[in-house]
């Protein structure tokens, strides 16, 4: 459940029992709707409000801007080896030419040599040196990725993560993201 980052959408962070959010990056957000229908199932303590009220003809309530979950949820170990976790990997950027634009992935030992599709063989790459590169080795291609590939953990994507805040930050949040950046003296 994501909801919409946007001041009008007044979508709820969600923290988990120990109040560090669900997830950086997607940042762990719910609509206010279903934080709301989390406080009345009893799931979710609120932690912060907006200044923002509903009201129906028998009950009002401020909205909830910062949710914990009452229940811990164990975060996996193993992130999910998927399109969006190999970019975030890969902190968005050309493995080759470091370029943002027009991203998709390569295999750096090509699939037709043997290659697999594993995170220990795919790396982000621009759509023009994916091609440039085809079903070359990385030494015939004199191409050879910014960092060879590996399986990152949760941690390694969520502190890759902090390096592209989203587009909305609620001022309630700011106290309950990044608490664990080690602090400037």
């Amino acid at each position: 459940m994501t909801a919409t980052l946007s001041p009008g959408a007044w979508p709820a962070l969600v923290l988990n029992a120990d109040y560090r959010p669900l997830s950086y990056y997607p940042l762990s957000v719910w609509s206010w709707q279903d934080a709301i229908k989390a406080v009345f199932l009893d799931r979710v303590n609120i932690v912060e409000y907006y200044e923002r009220q509903v009201s129906s003809a028998t009950f009002q309530m401020r909205l909830p801007s910062v949710v914990s979950l009452k229940a811990f949820i164990r975060p996996s170990r193993q992130p999910a080896f998927t399109r969006f976790n190999v970019f975030l990997r890969d902190r968005f950027s050309c493995q080759y030419c470091e370029s943002r634009d027009d991203l998709t992935f390569d295999h750096v030992i090509p699939r037709s040599r043997g290659g697999q599709t594993t995170w220990e063989n795919v790396v982000a790459a621009c759509s023009p040196c994916n091609l440039r590169k085809g079903s070359m080795m990385p030494v015939e291609a004199h191409m050879i990725p910014r960092q060879r590939p590996f399986q990152p953990s949760v941690f390694d994507l969520h502190q890759n993560g902090r390096h592209f805040p989203p587009n909305y930050l609620h001022d309630s949040w700011v106290d309950y993201l990044y608490w664990d950046t080690e602090l400037d003296p």
